[in-house]
């Protein structure tokens, strides 16, 4: 698949969610995947019923609340989400989770909030954050790595939660060398790779600052 097939099908979808994407500049050093996490590092969050009145609105209202207290924008209102590799979309790579390990990991991808935006109506409609509008399904990250948010849809309504330096988390750590270690038919091997160095290059820098 090309840049031009990428910018098309992906790119310019989330552009009209208001998110503007910015190729090839995750911050290096930033951890692949955040799993694991126990509800003593959840920092923030919110759920809503889908019956909740204004339901999108209501949403996207959050969302912006807690981006901006918990730290996700930088002062140029950047931040990473994670996106299926590819052109996949969010409902394919959830088909794909625990079924074919041979598809790629979704990868961080950097991007600027524009002024105008609609992140849990056009954007959870794009197919990469979400099954539909007012149905999200995204990982963020802060450029630093200090907050991680995560939208989920569930039976009855929508949670995303905030976990604060997810890096430092014991519970991530562990589940996250519990990738490594364990042989899955569902793990793609690319996939246990990238947080295998991304282990050890924390590793080193505890020893050597």
């Amino acid at each position: 698949m090309g840049i031009r097939e990428r910018d098309r099908k992906v790119y310019r979808p989330l552009r009209r969610a208001g998110l503007e994407v910015i190729p090839d500049a995750v911050p290096d050093g930033t951890m692949p995947f955040v799993h694991g996490y126990g509800a003593e590092d959840v920092t923030g969050g919110f759920s809503h019923r889908y019956d909740t009145p204004r339901l999108v609105e209501r949403l996207n209202e959050d969302w912006y609340d807690l981006a901006v207290s918990s730290g996700l924008l930088d002062r140029r209102r950047e931040f990473l989400v994670q996106l299926p590799q590819g052109t996949r979309t969010h409902r394919a790579a959830l088909r794909h989770l625990h079924s074919d390990s041979d598809t790629g990991p979704s990868v961080w991808t950097r991007v600027r909030l524009l002024e105008r935006w609609d992140i849990m109506g056009r954007g959870a409609g794009s197919a990469f954050l979400g099954v539909g509008a007012g149905r999200p399904g995204f990982a963020m990250m802060a450029l630093d790595s200090s907050v991680y948010v995560h939208g989920s849809t569930g039976e009855t309504g929508v949670d995303v939660l905030a976990v604060a330096h997810p890096g430092r988390s014991g519970n991530i750590l562990r589940h996250l060398e519990w990738i490594t270690v364990h042989d899955s038919p569902y793990v793609n091997r690319e996939f246990k790779a990238r947080i295998a160095v991304w282990l050890a290059a924390r590793a080193r820098n505890a020893v050597d600052p």
